[in-house]
């Protein structure tokens, strides 16, 4: 597995070299971009050409590392990212603006034949650039990059391929997703939403009316910062206890679009399941996404819908509802967690018992 550590540069005063490499590589950028466009424009007149493969790219920028201050595997790198955000997308990205409102983010990749690492340094183009080397590097270095946050500060980025052989739990677990708990257990455990965006709301409402942009963009950092942190611990620890996991397939960008919006955007399902998935496959277990319709409804004892079942959006205040076939008293969400892990072990036992071609 692949895996990315990031640290953070402590030397201030080399901000400026990577400024000055960054508007380096928007270049190369925005080169690609104007080739990419010729041919396009070439194939609209009615001339049968194709679209500049990565190769053509780099044979294109052949000699331009010298003259723009950068190392030639830098080049490449761009020419290849570039490429693949073209074929992934079917159309040409965007230019990369090194100024103004809506100025890029820095970036400066780079592969191990150009960066050296040197304890708490990364040495490119001769120059050190110091970082605070919080834990140690988990696996052999493969790739990596100079990146820059919102708020200005630099970041260096290596990519590890590292071994999956962390321990993990037999047990298992399905879970419900949600906006007044972030995530409900089959074993009655409850992820809690804290709302971080809800928390810092009232202080970002005064810093925009302000048009203080510095304190705005430290505000954002903030929430995701600790988002993000509350998410790393919840996955790891149910990771770490099961083998198998199972998750509702919620669809998080369509219920972005109704006025449950900010809640569920502030929820982040999204890198929830993604963080599971990537641990899980680190740990050994096994990760599994659903269809959750129906999961709310079914009773998880007797396996009937009935009348008391709580159905569509306007019963979305009953939170307790009790089965009218067998009687059981159920909680809403840990009885659609007990379905979901029903489902997932069903898809399982199907799975082993298909022969393998």
């Amino acid at each position: 597995m692949i895996l990315t550590y990031r640290y953070r540069l402590k030397d201030a005063t080399t901000s400026k070299h990577l400024d000055r490499h960054s508007r380096a590589v928007n270049q190369v950028w925005n080169y690609c971009c104007e080739i990419q466009r010729q041919a396009q424009d070439q194939w609209k007149a009615g001339r049968k050409v194709r679209w500049p493969t990565a190769f053509d790219l780099i044979k294109l920028c052949t000699g331009a590392a010298a003259d723009l201050g950068l190392h030639s595997d830098t080049v490449q790198t761009v020419c290849r990212q570039f490429a693949d955000s073209r074929d992934a997308k079917r159309k040409c990205p965007r230019f990369r603006a090194s100024g103004g409102p809506k100025r890029a983010l820095g970036w400066i990749p780079f592969i191990p034949r150009a960066v050296k690492i040197d304890g708490d340094k990364a040495i490119y183009l001769k120059r050190p650039f110091r970082f605070w080397k919080s834990r140690e590097l988990g696996g052999e270095f493969k790739a990596g990059s100079f990146a820059q946050d919102a708020r200005g500060r630099w970041y260096v980025n290596f990519q590890c391929e590292v071994a999956d052989e962390l321990p993990t739990g037999n047990g298992s677990v399905g879970i419900d997703l949600g906006l007044k708990d972030l995530a409900t257990c089959s074993d009655g455990a409850k992820v809690p939403a804290l709302q971080h965006y809800r928390q810092h709301e009232q202080a970002l409402e005064v810093a925009q009316r302000a048009n203080n942009k510095r304190r705005v963009k430290a505000i954002h950092a903030k929430i995701t910062n600790t988002r993000r942190h509350h998410l790393h611990e919840q996955s790891t620890k149910i990771v770490r206890e099961n083998e198998l996991i199972v998750v509702g397939n919620v669809n998080a960008a369509q219920l972005a679009k109704t006025r449950m919006a900010k809640s569920v955007l502030d929820a982040s399902w999204s890198m929830f399941r993604n963080m599971l998935e990537y641990k899980a496959s680190r740990h050994r277990a096994r990760y599994i996404e659903v269809d959750e319709r129906w999961t709310t409804q079914t009773c998880s004892s007797c396996g009937c819908i009935t009348d008391s079942s709580p159905k569509g959006m306007s019963a979305l205040g009953i939170r307790h509802w009790t089965c009218d076939d067998c009687g059981e008293s159920h909680d809403r969400d840990l009885n659609a967690a007990r379905n979901i892990l029903r489902v997932g072990l069903e898809r399982q036992a199907l799975a082993g018992e298909i022969p393998v071609l």
